[in-house]
């Protein structure tokens, strides 16, 4: 009789699966995938109603109305006799979103009055009549005092003085993504800030018959704050002496090549040097 013991051959019914184990599986897939539903579903809630967190959360075309609006609030800080020109809208396209993603950057300025010696102080008047959710303060800088204040949706706003009696407020969205951007609101038909200009181009011996480029802004409440400006162009000896009768011989500011006057509720600005004359003329927001 042999002792050897049959091997290679099972049953063929097998021992089967456990019902529990299947169960078990089967209810994790389920959980599973209701774990990803309600992600999506908490992530598009998020997407729709939280405010952002980063700047790279708001494109350019969503944050240009909020650079235009800042633009209104300084110009209404500033003070009808304060303001000497709004500067047209830069858009630099070619920064970096991220390593994989292209973007831009907008950036607006405003121009204000700041008589050597008073820049300080011009620039915390300007703070104390931002609105206080900006956060607004002056401190020291490299080249003198400056002003730092955050405009909301993650747009910066600075100022600093220049070397000639004024100081740039400069609104800057930083680069973000482009969106549809940034579209320039449509300029209305000229006020008195138009005729201020013809009259400088005039007494200057310059052409007025051209067109003026149109800048605005939205004030606070209500209106736009509007610069009229002439194209740069080749300078012709043109002297500030041409514009002190329309300054009434009392200008605002008298610093070759800069000079700036009022007239009416106009302030017009002139950069009169050998290489170009440019004019700005200038009606702020009412306080």
């Amino acid at each position: 009789m042999s002792g050897a013991v049959q091997t290679g051959w099972a049953s063929s019914a097998g021992p089967a699966a456990p019902a529990p184990v299947r169960s078990w599986r089967r209810w994790l897939l389920a959980a599973t995938a209701a774990w990803v539903v309600l992600l999506a579903l908490l992530a598009w809630m998020s997407v729709r109603n939280d405010p952002p967190t980063v700047r790279e959360q708001r494109t350019l075309g969503q944050a240009g109305p909020v650079v235009d609006r800042a633009i209104g609030e300084l110009s209404r800080a500033a003070g009808a006799a304060g303001l000497l020109e709004l500067s047209p809208a830069r858009v630099a396209s070619g920064c970096r979103v991220t390593p994989f993603a292209d973007g831009a950057r907008l950036r607006r300025e405003v121009g204000v009055l700041a008589p050597t010696g008073t820049e300080r102080a011009v620039l915390a008047g300007i703070a104390e009549r931002l609105p206080t959710s900006w956060r607004a303060g002056v401190g020291p800088g490299v080249d003198g005092p400056e002003l730092h204040a955050d405009a909301g949706e993650f747009v910066a706003v600075e100022g600093r003085p220049t070397v000639d009696g004024r100081v740039r407020l400069i609104v800057d969205t930083g680069c973000r993504p482009v969106g549809s951007g940034y579209t320039t609101a449509p300029a209305t038909d000229a006020g008195p800030e138009a005729a201020a200009l013809t009259a400088a181009l005039r007494a200057l011996g310059r052409p007025s018959d051209a067109a003026p480029e149109l800048v605005t802004a939205p004030c606070p409440g209500g209106g736009l704050a509007r610069t009229a400006r002439a194209a740069d162009g080749p300078g012709q000896a043109a002297s500030t002496e041409a514009l002190a009768p329309l300054a009434g011989e009392a200008p605002l500011l008298d610093k070759p090549p800069v000079y700036a006057y009022r007239t009416g509720a106009v302030t017009v600005l002139a950069e009169l040097s050998p290489d170009a004359t440019r004019l700005a003329a200038t009606v702020g927001c009412p306080d």
